[in-house]
């Protein structure tokens, strides 16, 4: 069975509350069953609009990426971060 993906791409515009959100959302992945495989790191884009923070998380499936990322558990976390920047986040299957 394939892998799921949450890849984002964000614009973090104030760190302290970016920094709670962070935390909150690192116990959602946890219960998930993710792993972080980038978070934030040097980057260069290639195409098109980059952004300076990037993220990849692992879940065992397609159906737990979007389960967290549709979650009250994640919910929570979001709403810490209202205000702290721009985020785009797409739950992905791998292949």
């Amino acid at each position: 069975m394939p892998k799921g993906y949450v890849i984002g791409r964000a614009k973090v515009t104030n760190a302290t509350q970016w920094a709670a959100y962070a935390a909150k959302a690192s116990e959602a992945i946890k219960q998930y069953g993710g792993t972080p495989l980038v978070r934030g790191g040097q980057m260069t884009v290639g195409e098109g609009e980059g952004r300076a923070r990037n993220v990849i998380l692992e879940f065992p499936d397609y159906a737990t990426a979007k389960a967290y990322l549709l979650s009250a558990e994640y919910g929570e976390a979001r709403k810490l971060r209202e205000g702290a920047g721009e985020i785009d986040l797409v739950a992905v299957e791998g292949v």
